[in-house]
Parts: C-alpha cells; structure tokens; sequence
C-alpha cells in the first residue's frame, strides 16, 4: 500500500493535527471527581473479586466454589492487568496527584516488571506505533506479523509459536525487552543482565505467591488452590493476547517504513495511530474487561487520557475520520480475532499474497501535490527523537 499520508494534503495533515489536538485539550480541561471516584471504585471492585476468589478456592473441596473462586480470580486479574495496570501506568491519572494512582509507582500483578513495561510499551510501542524495524510489538519478536519480514522455513510454526504465546503472555511481556529476537546480532537497548535481573524478581515473587503460598495456607485444597490460581493466571493471558492482538493485527491495519516517518508532523504523527490500530465493539462490561482497549484507536490517539473516556470521544474521532477520508477499522471480537488468526495462518506460508486491499479513499477536498511535511508554523520540521517524545507526551 502505498504511503497512507499521501492521501491528504499538507494543509489536511495541520488541520487534522489541530482538531485532534482541541478534541484532547477539551477532554483533559474536563477531567475531575468522578474520573478519580471511578477508578478508586473499580480498585475497590478489583480487590474484593480477588479476596473473594482466594477465599471461595479455600472451599474447593465443593466444585461450585472452585469454579466460583476461578472465575472471580480472572475477573480480578484481568481488570488488575487491563482496566487499572495498564492505565494508570500510562499516567491516566497523574493529574489527581494520588501517589497510589501514580504512573511511576505503581505495580501490577503479573510477571513483567513495570518498569520494564513501561519502556518497552509506553515509550518503545507508543512512540513508534507500527513503524517496521521499531515497534518490537509487531509480532513481539517471535511471530511473523508483517508480509516485510522475510520468510524462512521456521515461519511454518506461525500458529503454534501464537498459542504458546497468548498461553503464557504474561511471560511473553515480561521477556519483550530482552529483545530475544537480536540474541547474537547485537545488544538489547538496556542491559540484558540488568533487566533479567529484574525479571527474575518479578517471576519469582508471582510464582511464589501464586503457586506456593496460597496453595499452602489452604492446606489440604493445595492442589485445588494451585490448578485455580493457573487457571486463573491463564484465562487473564488468553484475555489479554485476544484484545491487544485485535487491537493491532486485523487485516486492513497499515505498517510504515522507518524513512517515511523520520520527519513527522503532528497531524502525520496522528494519522499513524489511526491507521495502525484498530477498535473492538460491545457493551459497557465489555469495554471495562477489555481495559478500553477495545478503543485501541483512541488510545493510540490520546494515550494519557483516562480510558473511561474513549467511548465518549470514539464518536468525534470516528467523524474526524469520515471527514478527512480516513478509514475507521471496527468490528466485533469474534471477527477481529478471525481476522487476525487468518493473517497468522497465512504469514507461515511462503509466498503468502495479501488479501486484496483497497487504497485509502479520497480525501474530501481536491487533492493537491504534497508538499514537504510543515509544521502549523510552516517551517520544516526535522523531527527526531526528542520530537517524537514530546508528542507521545501531549497526546
């Protein structure tokens, strides 16, 4: 496909950033109480499916508590993962000032440090969205996401090395700043002893919580306690491949070459999150489960604001598409995770063709010869790093 920006003009790019970039500032002036009362509810909630799973596994020796303390169990992981974790170490909610809600302090329950995860997701995957090269969620380094990605005859595991991944995700995340993928190529950006280190840390005291303590204190329902817990930890890894898989591998999500975003203008930096995220639909419950996530194209778009927020403001971004021309990818669960089950299928094989695409349609104004991409002060704009940064950090 070619280079989706060449689909609008320079003038539609500025303007494109501009309305984007009120549709932000309008959102974050809003933010107050009850932003803060429903966080701090959904982590009450959180906390009392938790104590209560542990609690009902206690009684496991009565199958309807074993599946009662299960199903709580996930219920309190996912959200722990997905709806708290997730967001608030994206800073969601650093403006309440709340120390326990604080982006830099905060920790969850699962395998990866989040200082870990912090860098590789918020910074390493939010600034270089879908950029082939540099967005090491592209398959996570284990996978073959991308019709780029040369193929070799260890592709035909595609599917399998999907299951063992979305099985043990948890794992998957905690490894993915070693950058295993250049083991013997080259150094990982931060020391792999240091992050192993860490690792090793974080694995431990999981596994002893959940495969050792627990099952001790419940005496002779260890085993019991123990096949929960896994289960548990299981139901949230499946949980979380399937929305964050969904939210950036069906078919019609477009990568971009490294050469072609070096000098982003914000309107460009926009469109890239657009384009390469797509969104999930369902209902309230659905939505929370899913971390927001399921709007995967606001998140991309304004990843600070707090989740709650995004269904409100998938209806403006979804008119700022169709105004510009802009596809808007959305779509129930079941069809999203075909889709992307069909692209893992077809990228083990070799010579797989891509399903026929269409180009992105026309902008709605007459098309002009691009210009090289300005700034709205008009000046050219050789962004770098620092840059891209501080756009991650405005939107």
């Amino acid at each position: 496909m070619d280079d989706p920006r060449a689909t609008l003009t320079t003038e539609q790019l500025d303007a494109l950033g501009e309305e984007l970039d009120a549709l932000r500032r309008r959102v974050m002036d809003d933010l107050g109480e009850p932003d803060l009362a429903y966080i701090r509810n959904l982590i009450k909630a959180q906390r009392a499916l938790e104590a209560s799973g542990r609690g009902l596994l206690f009684l496991s020796i009565f199958p309807p508590a074993w599946l009662a303390g299960v199903t709580a169990l996930s219920l309190s992981k996912i959200l722990d993962n997905m709806e708290i974790g997730h967001n608030v170490m994206h800073g969601q909610y650093d403006w309440t000032g709340d120390p326990t809600l604080s982006s830099s302090r905060f920790e969850w329950d699962t395998a990866c440090p989040a200082d870990q995860w912090r860098h590789s997701h918020n910074y390493i995957h939010h600034t270089y969205t879908n950029i082939l090269g540099k967005d090491r969620d592209i398959g996570y380094g284990v996978l073959r996401m991308s019709e780029s990605e040369p193929w070799s005859p260890r592709w035909l595991g595609n599917p399998l090395y999907a299951l063992a991944l979305a099985v043990f995700f948890q794992y998957g995340v905690a490894l993915h700043d070693l950058e295993i993928e250049n083991l013997g190529k080259r150094e990982a950006e931060r020391p792999r002893r240091e992050l192993l280190g860490g690792i090793w840390r974080k694995v431990r005291s999981q596994t002893l919580k959940d495969y050792v303590l627990f099952p001790l204190l419940s005496g002779p329902q260890a085993p019991l306690v123990l096949a929960g817990n896994a289960t548990a930890n299981l139901a949230r890894n499946l949980w979380a491949f399937s929305i964050i898989f969904c939210g950036h591998f069906p078919e019609g999500t477009v990568e971009f070459d490294e050469q072609d975003t070096a000098e982003e203008t914000r309107g460009e930096w926009y469109l890239r999150q657009m384009l390469g995220s797509a969104n999930l639909t369902g209902g309230p419950v659905f939505h929370i489960l899913s971390g927001n996530l399921s709007h995967q194209i606001e998140h991309h778009l304004f990843p600070d604001i707090p989740a709650r927020r995004y269904g409100e403001i998938s209806r403006e971004v979804k008119a700022i598409c169709e105004r510009y021309g802009l596809p808007y990818n959305s779509g129930p669960l079941h069809t999203q995770l075909g889709s992307v089950f069909r692209k893992i299928a077809r990228l083990a094989l070799p010579g797989a063709a891509a399903p026929t695409q269409t180009s992105l349609p026309a902008a709605p104004v007459a098309k002009k010869e691009k210009a090289a991409p300005r700034t709205r002060t008009g000046t050219r704009d050789r962004r770098g790093q620092g840059n891209r940064k501080r756009a991650l950090a405005a939107g």
